[in-house]
């Protein structure tokens, strides 16, 4: 896995965890695992989701109820 920014081993991770979190820059972090990349750690990006919300309409339709699976049977057998 190539990638830019800083690499810290496993064992540290797990002892600064916090602090490295609350100093987490623009920067990942890539976390090492006897040598080898087993993680990427990068600030979150803040992206609104609000676009997503009925993104959907008029292109999904509903076949039946809504509460059923469209299968007939008899609770009494």
């Amino acid at each position: 896995m190539k990638s830019k920014g800083k690499k810290i081993s496993a064992a540290e991770f797990k002892a600064k965890w916090l602090p490295i979190l609350d100093e987490l820059g623009p920067d990942r972090i890539v976390i090492l695992k006897r040598g080898r990349a087993v993680a990427r750690l990068k600030p979150f990006s803040g992206r609104r989701n609000e676009g997503l919300v009925g993104l959907m309409k008029g292109k999904i339709a509903v076949k039946g109820g809504t509460f059923s699976t469209g299968a007939k049977w008899n609770a009494q057998s």
